[in-house]
This record gives structure tokens, C-alpha cells and sequence, in this order.
């Protein structure tokens, strides 16, 4: 018989220790470097030398591998780390991904994933009680908001009266009303759902870069009145260029009074439920007939993790109707909760729920408050940074932890403004001890700050203000 001794090496479990102790050895070294004064949040290399670095990289062991890798890549729990809307994972948390990697249950169906099916459960189940849904609501969980905010407007379209589209097809113009600031994930749904360029309806916002409640009733009936059906208005929670939340309540109001399925992308602010400070921002909250957050934007756990929650348990169950006889029971879909499969666009699908699960059973729910408390309070506080220097300017007063400004410079016209904060931002990235991005706002360049590390401190935020104004 032949003896495949790399497979024997490969599963070798006393490798898998010795590999394994050196790796925690040298990830807790690398936590450690991310809190010193002179460490960089990022290393900035062009596309072109960095896809040269890789094609031409010389692999010796797992321990330089990851030296390197760890070298190259962006530092979220560096405190100077104020870029995407991406959380800084909690360590404990982190730890679940390698138990997760290492079971490797598939949850497509209950025999395949028990464990962390019922765990999904309980946490949807929470969720569902802090958004204020009663028993009659269920939920998933899946891989991000992109594929969250499909989910839930498929669930939209199925839930059409007199209509059959998942057997039938779709046989009338749809449409689809939100912010023209929502996550482009909206945009991306409806034109995958065969909605089209008309059927993806983009409603004002007001100064204040929330949806316009008065645009929204005139939108909505223009889009009616041009034939369409309106399967679903999305209202953010928050947006993500600026922060800002829409008027949920309003929406929820609008939706019920005519009829139309009221989702919430709340990927990454839905998570103020959580916190009694700010949870007002989510009045109304209760109304969505769906709602999506994620867990590793506000809620500190690695990507990706988002629960899809639904009003009506019912509706959420039949989204999707296929049939597999091989592998589900012949029962009703809203009565088979732990066969995950019937209700999400993934099969095979990791298991996600232990990461948000493992902080909730160590912490307690208060740690999720604690971490949005403090993050707000970062953005409101580097708000009033920016508000008392002469050479800036805010955009809007935050809602949120993400933080729109710019550099002013005196006889500068807008353009000339725009050309100079987008060299800013440029600088810095290729500096590399900060990181932040910019939005565009009417046409005006802003640089852009979300501030997702809890350890990020006012000294760091004002050594911010003070490379910007050194660079400009």
C-alpha cells in the first residue's frame, strides 16, 4: 500500500500543538507592539509591489509566514486604526474562528451543525427581544450585510400578496425606495433581484443627510404611479458615508399606511439597541418588517457575522422554497428552525454564532453598550476636536462614531479644497501611522474617520488633527 506521508504530516496532531502554541506566542506579541506610541496602523504598499511580494515570496515555516503576513497587512487594534467600518475583534472572540476552522460543521442542516445551530438560535432570540419583536418573530444568521440586505428583500418580494414570484417568476415592474446615502449593498440586491435601474429608486436626503421625509411620499408615488410595485423601503441605520440615521419611525408609518414591506439596514448601527444612551436614534425600530446587523462592525466580533431578523416568522421562513427531500424533513418551513438551509441563500455556512455568543456568555449583554458608548463617545468628542480648530471643518455634527471633516485654507476655492484634502488623505495613507479614508458629500471631499477601537485614546485623535494640519 502506498504510505502518503504528507497527508500523515498534515494531520499530524502534535504539529497542530507545537504550530498552534507558537501562534497564540506570536499573535499576543503582536496585540502587545499594536498598543506602543510608535507602532504605524498600517504599511502602505502600491497594488503593483505588493502582488509582486507575494508571487515571488519564499515560504519557509508557518511562524515567518505569518511575521510577514502580519507586516503587510492593515493594524485594526493599532488605536490609530480610524478607517473602515470593520471592528476591532475582541481576543476572545477571535479564539472561536480557530475552534470554528477546526470543527468545521456546515450548517445547511440540523445533523450537520447541532451545536451551533441552537446556539444561532439563542442569539437570534435576543436580538429579536432588543429590537422589540415578540415571539412571533425568528431570524438567521449569514456571511455579512451584502448578502443579509439580499436576503431580506427576497423575503420583501416573496411575501408580495397574489403573487408567486419563487415559483411563478416575476411578472411586474418592482421597485425598491432608499436614501440615495444607503449602502450601495441596496442598490447591488435589487439589481441582482432583475429590479433594474428604474426599479432601484433613490429618495433625497435632507441637510442633514437623512432620508427626506417629504421626498420619500413624493418618490413613492411617482414610482407607483409609473406601474411599478413597491416590494420594500430600506431605511439606514446608519448611513454609512455619514453616520446619520433615518427617521425609522416616519418610515415605519409610511410603510404600514401603504402596505409595503419597512426593512432597516442596520448593519452597523443597529447595534445601539444595545446601549440605553443611544438607542433612540432606533426609535421606530420595532415597525421593520426586517432588519439586518452586523456583528463585526459594532459588536466586536471577527467578519463575518450578521443576523437577518423578521417581524413576522412566518414570511422570514418562506423566502426560499426549494425543496430537498435528501435533506430536509416534509414539515413546514416555519417549523423546521434548525435546518438553516431552507432559509438562507447559503448551504454550507460556518459557524458564525459562536463568536458573538462566547462575548455574550463571558461579558454579559453589557459589554456590547460599553463598546458602543464608547465609540460614539470617541466620534462626539473628536467632533468637538475638530469644531474648536480654526483650519477645519465638519461636515455635519455626528451621530455615530464616524466623523466627516475637512481642511480649510484660507483664498482656497471648493475645488482647490477638494484637491487639497484628497492629497491629505493620500499622505497619510502612504505615512501610514494613521489610517482613515474619505467620503463624498454634494460633491465636497471630506476625510472620513470611523473610530472602531475602544482603545483609541483623545491624545490619539488630536495627534490626528495635528499630522493633517503638519501635512497640509
Amino acid at each position: 500500500m502506498k504510505n502518503y506521508h504528507l497527508l500523515q504530516q498534515a494531520y499530524n496532531f502534535e504539529d497542530f500543538e507545537k504550530n498552534g502554541k507558537q501562534l497564540i506566542e506570536q499573535l499576543s506579541t503582536y496585540l502587545k507592539v499594536q498598543q506602543l506610541p510608535e507602532s504605524k496602523a498600517n504599511n502602505w504598499q502600491t497594488p503593483d509591489k505588493e502582488l509582486d511580494y507575494w508571487e515571488n515570496y519564499q515560504f519557509n515555516d508557518l511562524t515567518g509566514f505569518v511575521d510577514d503576513l502580519l507586516s503587510h497587512s492593515i493594524h485594526l487594534h493599532n488605536p490609530k486604526y480610524m478607517g473602515h467600518q470593520v471592528s476591532v475583534p475582541a481576543p476572545l472572540s477571535i479564539l472561536t474562528n480557530l475552534v470554528s476552522g477546526l470543527l468545521n460543521n456546515g450548517m445547511a442542516v440540523y445533523e450537520m451543525g447541532k451545536a451551533a445551530t441552537a446556539i444561532e438560535k439563542c442569539v437570534v432570540e435576543l436580538f429579536c427581544e432588543k429590537v422589540g419583536y415578540d415571539e412571533n418573530s425568528n431570524g438567521v444568521m449569514t456571511s455579512g450585510g451584502t448578502l443579509a440586505n439580499l436576503t431580506a428583500l427576497l423575503a420583501a418580494r416573496q411575501a408580495l400578496k397574489d403573487s408567486d414570484i419563487w415559483q411563478d417568476g416575476c411578472q411586474e415592474k418592482l421597485a425598491v425606495l432608499v436614501s440615495n446615502q444607503a449602502h450601495y449593498s441596496i442598490d447591488r440586491a435589487a439589481r441582482v433581484m432583475g429590479l433594474g435601474n428604474d426599479g432601484v429608486v433613490l429618495v433625497p436626503v435632507n441637510p442633514g443627510f437623512a432620508m427626506d421625509n417629504q421626498a420619500l411620499e413624493i418618490s413613492y408615488q411617482k414610482t407607483v404611479d409609473a406601474g411599478f410595485k413597491v416590494i420594500a423601503i430600506v431605511g439606514s441605520a446608519c448611513s454609512t458615508a455619514t453616520g446619520i440615521y433615518d427617521d425609522l419611525e416616519f418610515i415605519g408609518n409610511f410603510c404600514q399606511t401603504n402596505n409595503v414591506w419597512f426593512h432597516i439596514d442596520g448593519a452597523h448601527g443597529g447595534a445601539a439597541v444595545f446601549s440605553e444612551k443611544y438607542k433612540s436614534l432606533l426609535k421606530g425600530i420595532e415597525k421593520a418588517d426586517s432588519i439586518i446587523i452586523d456583528t463585526h462592525k459594532m459588536m466586536m466580533t471577527p467578519a463575518l457575522s450578521t443576523v437577518v431578523l423578521y417581524k413576522d416568522k412566518v414570511k422570514g421562513s418562506q423566502t426560499f422554497h426549494q425543496k430537498a427531500q435528501y435533506l430536509f424533513e416534509d414539515k413546514g418551513y416555519d417549523d423546521q428552525w434548525y435546518n438553516s438551509g431552507l432559509r438562507t441563500f447559503e448551504c454550507t455556512k460556518f459557524m458564525m454564532s459562536l463568536k458573538f455568543y462566547v462575548l455574550w456568555k463571558s461579558y454579559g449583554i453589557e459589554i456590547f453598550e460599553e463598546n458602543i458608548d464608547c465609540l460614539y463617545g470617541l466620534g462626539k468628542e473628536f467632533a468637538q476636536l475638530v469644531d474648536k480648530h480654526q483650519d477645519f471643518e465638519l461636515a455635519l455634527d455626528p451621530q455615530t462614531n464616524i466623523v466627516c471633516f475637512r481642511y480649510m485654507k484660507s483664498g482656497f476655492d471648493e475645488s482647490q479644497l477638494n484637491d487639497l484634502n484628497k492629497t491629505i488623505r493620500q499622505s497619510l495613507l502612504e505615512d501610514s501611522e494613521f489610517y482613515i479614508v474619505q467620503a463624498v458629500l454634494n460633491d465636497t471631499i471630506y476625510l472620513r474617520v470611523t473610530l472602531m477601537n475602544p482603545l483609541t485614546t483623545g491624545v490619539h485623535l488630536q495627534n490626528l488633527l495635528n499630522k493633517i494640519t503638519l501635512i497640509a
